[in-house]
């Protein structure tokens, strides 16, 4: 049984919390459950969510002590800017859930297993949840994924092990968090419009590692991440760990033929490894050959377990019954030769990359295009022209996909869906079609948000499978 420590902190204190989304509602009623604090809620919306309306000078107006932000509120906002000005502390509902989180009769609260990155964080997590699960504790996927984060953290039947699926506009307001073990898949431009510069993107990201008590996780090729280790400020003992596609040191989780083996925990590491799984663990989750972003999500997730003490014959377990999550590299059918596959959750260039790389040359119908978040799409295109067949662009702002396309893709047939079609998915599936004709991959995976024509990435995707259906 655990209990909620009463925060005397938060005594009197007046909180404003800011968005009233999913994650501002959990943490308002974390709040009032938990805290003596005066509150306030604070909406775009207004009156239409129950909340006053925001702007910067009615939050200031108020006076609050502290302010709890919700993700979408840009870092380059007025309400980031008035805040600081006047020295107003902002925090994250991690850092609220981290500071607020249940402790059993001992003291001692779950500990937490802290994945970001550009591309692959939900299907890491989800991993990591499974292997530790397999491995006889209670552990939970949450954050991004699953329950919020301050629901699960302040639950009194609470889990064992927490895994935590952190965004960049999470670890922004994010200053005491203290994980067992936290990864950093990769890291690529994304939301460059939300930080304001590629710098401040990238120190968001390397939040991550602050802190960290037992080990920092990186993949050894990506030299950006491994600065991030270098430089992070952790509990004396925490060690880096590689993730390799080479044979492993020691320090390291690495590739010996088909299986994947560590050298990263315990004394033995110097002299022997543990099988942890094996390539064929993972072909059921691949169309093909397994691909290296997916290998990538489950040597993370397997070194992360292995820090709370997970054994290697649960992480194999786990791993071969494993289903990826919806919306993520899903077939969703095959008809007449062409396999359609929905990866509504591709929301930036990483992401798409890495699922059309591993598709055959010359056999790819891209669907593409939505919210860009100020990324520009050279690069991605360059990559993957050798794989595309045709490509569909949907969105209501074009120009950034269909520029990559004239540069770097010249001689792909490009069909454009008008921005104001009122069955923008039906007409990019019909038109998919006629582009993959009698042989091929159809994809749906746009490298954009989809907040412009869509909900959510999942009713983007939904839709998808809907029209491919029909």
């Amino acid at each position: 049984m655990r209990t909620v420590p009463q925060r005397e902190d938060f005594d009197g204190a007046r909180i404003a919390v800011v968005g009233m989304g999913v994650s501002g509602t959990a943490t308002y009623e974390a709040l009032i459950e938990h805290t003596g604090a005066t509150l306030s809620q604070w909406d775009a919306k207004g009156d239409d969510v129950g909340a006053r309306l925001l702007t910067a000078e009615a939050l200031l107006d108020w006076d609050p002590n502290l302010v709890v932000i919700a993700p979408g509120i840009p870092a380059v906002s007025d309400i980031y800017r008035a805040m600081g000005a006047y020295r107003i502390p902002i925090w994250s509902e991690v850092e609220l859930a981290w500071r607020m989180r249940s402790v059993d009769a001992e003291g001692n609260a779950a500990p937490w297993l802290a994945v970001t990155g550009t591309n692959g964080k939900t299907t890491t997590v989800q991993m990591a949840e499974a292997m530790a699960n397999a491995g006889g504790f209670n552990a939970k996927a949450v954050g991004n994924v699953g329950d919020p984060l301050i629901t699960a953290a302040t639950d009194e039947q609470g889990p064992d092990i927490l895994v935590v699926e952190l965004s960049s506009f999470q670890l922004h307001s994010t200053h005491t968090m203290s994980p067992l073990a936290a990864g950093c898949l990769n890291i690529a431009d994304d939301h460059l419009d939300w930080h304001g510069s590629r710098e401040e993107y990238r120190a968001a990201k390397a939040r991550v590692y602050s802190n960290t008590q037992v080990a920092c996780l990186y993949p050894v090729d990506e030299p950006i991440v491994s600065a991030m280790v270098e430089e992070a400020d952790v509990v004396e003992g925490a060690r880096a760990i590689g993730l390799t596609k080479s044979v492993p040191a020691s320090g390291q989780i690495g590739l010996v033929e088909d299986i994947i083996a560590e050298r990263a925990f315990g004394p033995e590491r110097f002299h022997s490894a543990h099988e942890l799984f094996q390539l064929s663990d993972l072909e059921h989750l691949a169309h093909g050959d397994v691909p290296l972003h997916l290998l990538n999500d489950a040597m993370m997730a397997a070194g992360l377990v292995r820090a709370a003490g997970v054994e290697p014959a649960a992480i194999q377990r786990a791993l071969s019954t494993f289903s990826l999550g919806g919306h993520r590299i899903e077939t969703v059918a095959v008809r007449g030769g062409v396999t359609w596959i929905n990866d509504s959750k591709a929301t930036n260039a990483h992401a798409a990359r890495a699922s059309i790389r591993a598709q055959d040359d010359g056999s790819v119908v891209w669907i593409a295009g939505g919210v860009s978040k100020g990324a520009r799409f050279d690069d991605l295109v360059a990559d993957i022209a050798h794989k595309l067949k045709g490509v569909v662009v949907i969105g209501e702002v074009q120009e950034p996909i269909l520029d990559a396309l004239e540069s770097q893709a010249q001689g792909v047939p490009v069909t454009i869906i008008p921005p104001g079609s009122a069955k923008v998915m039906t007409d990019a599936v019909h038109a998919a079609g006629q582009l993959a004709g009698r042989a091929g991959v159809v994809m749906l995976a746009p490298a954009c948000a989809s907040w412009d024509q869509f909900v959510s990435y999942a009713d983007r995707g939904q839709q998808f499978a809907q029209a491919v259906l029909e």
